[in-house]
């Protein structure tokens, strides 16, 4: 089982264009995306599974971007459905969230954190995501200074997260090779 969870210092950071350019990277992995909100989305139901590829919604460009199955997962408050989503995601072999939430939940093969905005709209989360971080991932145009990044993460300073640049591919599948044990 293969886990890769992007996170993020706020929003409209491009997390789920980073997510979109892992999937299309990595086709081989056959993905399920994951998504975690705090928000309802009014269906009133914890956990919803995405059906049809597009733009319209983060799961449907998860589809479009060619994950195998695509998930949204409502943590409103302080609980987590955490026995909804591990049976949702039953046998599923290879995981990839955006969330800032679900690293208290599970343990992920590689985490990657992406910084950008203002300093103003880091979500608290964050904070705990940045200490579980393999990686960071800037925008080039982007400041990152506006966080303290940890020594131990590599940081990647990308033009754009689709295509994921070739020296983050590199490190990405080295990292997942080790991760499956080869």
């Amino acid at each position: 089982m293969t886990t890769i969870v992007v996170s993020g210092s706020g929003r409209n950071v491009g997390k789920t264009t980073l997510v979109c350019g892992l999937i299309a990277a990595l086709p081989e992995f056959r993905w399920t995306a994951v998504k975690t909100t705090s928000h309802a989305h009014g269906n009133g139901e914890p956990l919803w599974e995405e059906t049809a590829a597009g733009q319209g919604s983060d799961t449907a460009r998860f589809l479009a971007a060619g994950a195998r199955r695509a998930l949204l997962v409502a943590a409103t408050g302080e609980g987590f459905p955490m026995a909804e989503m591990r049976a949702a995601l039953g046998r599923d072999a290879h995981l990839i969230f955006e969330s800032n939430r679900i690293l208290d939940h599970i343990e992920a093969d590689v985490c990657l954190a992406v910084v950008g905005g203002d300093e103003a709209d880091v979500k608290p989360a964050f904070a705990g995501c940045l200490r579980h971080a393999d990686g960071i991932v800037v925008r080039a145009a982007r400041h990152a200074g506006m966080v303290d990044l940890p020594a131990s993460a590599r940081i990647f300073e990308l033009e754009d997260f689709a295509p994921i640049s070739l020296e983050m591919m590199d490190w990405l599948t080295s990292r997942l090779g080790a991760a499956d044990g080869n």
